[in-house]
């Protein structure tokens, strides 16, 4: 009988390009959390679209504060009704969509005063939603997988690294994620900035927000978005950058680029960075009406 050697390892071959191309392909990151009208998590993450769904928002933390989580009308975790989340989150994570808790947002308190507090805040949220223990984890006993900072206002931006550092003292596993602004640096999270988020190079992932800042999002044409774009990667070589794009007019200021667009416009120069790493559409509400993930989702 022949050897099939050959055979084998042309096999072989190709499987390894295979997990290599899908290990290469864009990921799609979207919001859930904000509206009590855009249904389940578990029915984001059985849309099949995303890689990365971010719970928002922790939007009270730091300075002292007692921690607290604001779903809007989907429960209310004072009450304790959002524990009930906790098998969304299993069946997500069963599905390999990883959930990040996203702490700040653009409404709400929060801040950081020292690299105690910032340590304080650290070792909460990993006994409240990461693989830490607690008596009130608001979402149950399911374990999220990181934490995005989503930081839009606020005192403490030299804090945020130590944040981040703590977080990663806790497990070096953990993802952590960002969405700074983009005019570089962000004014919170940097990089370059003593202290700040991004100035720590810990970050996995960075979905640079490229809307509500007409200075460096889409205008006339790409030039704008692609000089930022550009600053943004050449930054941060270490983490994957996404581009953070509005999932319909509605859902932000300024900013929104048909997707059609950023299918032939944008999508083929960023792909070029090192450091690309798909796109990020807010939110999941707005994205259930307009179809934009589904209309980009193959070309990332």
């Amino acid at each position: 009988m022949a050897s099939s050697w050959p055979s084998r390892f042309a096999v072989g071959l190709l499987l390894s390009l295979l997990i290599c191309n899908a290990d290469a392909a864009g990921k799609l990151a979207t919001y859930w959390g904000q509206n009590g009208n855009e249904g389940s998590l578990t029915s984001a993450c059985q849309s099949g679209l995303y890689n990365i769904i971010m719970i928002s928002f922790l939007s009270v933390f730091g300075n002292g504060q007692t921690p607290q989580l604001n779903l809007a009308g989907h429960c209310n975790p004072a009450a304790g009704t959002c524990t009930g989340l906790s098998q969304d989150i299993t069946t997500c994570k069963s599905l390999g969509v990883k959930l990040l808790l996203s702490i700040g947002g653009g409404a709400g308190s929060y801040g950081l005063s020292s690299t105690s507090d910032a340590a304080s805040v650290a070792t909460y949220i990993w006994n409240n939603y990461l693989g830490g223990t607690s008596t009130s984890r608001p979402l149950g006993s399911a374990v999220l997988d990181g934490v995005d900072f989503d930081i839009e206002l606020g005192s403490g931006a030299a804090y945020y690294g130590s944040l981040a550092a703590a977080l990663r003292q806790h497990s070096s596993s953990i993802i952590l994620g960002a969405a700074p602004q983009c005019p570089f640096p962000d004014a919170h999270l940097g990089p370059n900035l003593s202290g700040s988020a991004l100035s720590s190079n810990l970050f996995n992932y960075v979905w640079v927000q490229f809307y509500n800042n007409p200075p460096c999002q889409y205008g006339s044409d790409a030039s704008n978005l692609l000089a930022a774009w550009k600053q943004w990667t050449s930054a941060l070589p270490s983490a994957k950058i996404l581009l953070g794009l509005p999932a319909s007019s509605a859902a932000a200021g300024s900013g929104y680029v048909a997707p059609s667009t950023v299918v032939s416009n944008v999508l083929p120069q960023i792909k070029a960075s090192s450091n690309y790493g798909g796109a990020m559409l807010y939110s999941y509400y707005y994205d259930q009406s307009s179809g934009y993930g589904a209309a980009i989702k193959s070309s990332l």
